[in-house]
C-alpha cells in the first residue's frame, strides 16, 4: 500500500545528496518511509529503514555478476561504449564499487585500458583511493550510498582534470509508479536520482554532464 504524506517532516533532515535541502516526507510504501529533497529532487529512504552492513552484504552475495555473461555485458555496454569513445588510448581508470565480479573492468581492459578496483565489501583496497585517474566508473553503485554527497566529492578528487566519471543508475521519474517500481524494491537501494539531481551535482562540482543513453551520465571534470 502506498500513501502520500504532503506535510513536511517535523524533524530537520538535510538531504545527503546535495547536503543543502531539507528533506520532506514523500511516500510511505508499506513499512518503508521515503523523503524528497526540494532542492536537488533526490528521493531518499529514511535511515531507520536501512539494512545493517551484514544484511546488505548478504544481498550482494546473491547477485550474479558473471563477467562472461553476454547479457550482463550488453547491460554494462550502455556505459562502456560512450565512455570509450571519449577516452584516449591506454587510459587508467578506477571501477568504484566494482562488486564481486568486476565485469566492467574486464571490458575496459579488453579495449586497451588499465583499470584498478575498489569495493568496500569485495575489494577493500584503500591504496586505490589515494591515486588520481583518467576515468572512474560507478555502475549500479550510487543508489546504495548512505552519504552520497561525500562520496561524489571523493570521486571528484579521484578524477584528474579533464577526466571522466561514468555513472549508471535508474533515474526516478514518475512519482505515481514509485511504490511498484522494481528498482525501489531492492532493499539496498536507499537513494534515487532524477536527471535533475545529476545536473545539480554537476553544477555544484563544476563538471560538464552528458546523458548519452537512458540511465547513464558522463561527467567531465573541467
Amino acid at each position: 500500500m502506498n500513501s502520500k504524506i504532503p506535510e513536511p517532516d517535523s524533524r530537520s533532515l538535510t538531504c545527503p545528496v546535495c547536503e543543502n535541502g531539507e528533506l520532506r516526507q514523500f511516500q510511505r510504501v508499506r513499512d518503508t518511509l521515503y523523503h524528497r529533497c526540494p532542492v536537488c529532487e533526490a528521493t531518499v529512504m529514511d535511515a531507520s529503514d536501512w539494512l545493517t552492513p551484514e544484511q546488505e552484504r548478504a544481498v550482494y552475495d546473491l547477485h550474479d555478476n558473471d563477467p562472461d555473461d553476454p547479457g550482463y555485458r550488453r547491460f554494462l555496454s550502455k556505459l562502456t561504449t560512450p565512455l570509450l569513445d571519449r577516452l584516449p588510448a591506454g587510459a587508467h581508470g578506477l571501477d568504484f564499487g566494482c562488486g564481486p565480479g568486476p565485469a566492467l573492468a574486464r571490458m575496459m581492459e579488453e579495449a586497451g585500458m588499465t583499470v584498478s578496483l575498489y569495493d568496500p565489501f569485495f575489494y577493500p583496497q584503500p591504496a586505490t583511493l589515494e591515486q588520481r585517474y583518467d576515468f572512474v566508473t560507478c555502475t549500479e553503485v550510487v543508489e546504495h550510498l548512505h552519504q552520497p554527497g561525500a562520496v561524489f566529492r571523493q570521486l571528484d578528487r579521484l578524477v584528474k582534470t579533464g577526466g571522466w566519471l561514468g555513472v549508471m543508475t535508474c533515474f526516478q521519474t514518475e512519482d505515481s509508479k514509485f511504490a511498484n517500481w522494481h528498482y525501489r524494491r531492492d532493499p539496498t537501494h536507499v537513494v534515487f536520482y532524477r536527471e535533475a539531481t545529476m545536473a545539480w551535482l554537476a553544477e555544484k562540482l563544476g563538471w560538464t554532464m552528458e546523458v548519452p543513453v537512458k540511465d547513464v551520465v558522463l561527467f567531465r571534470k573541467i
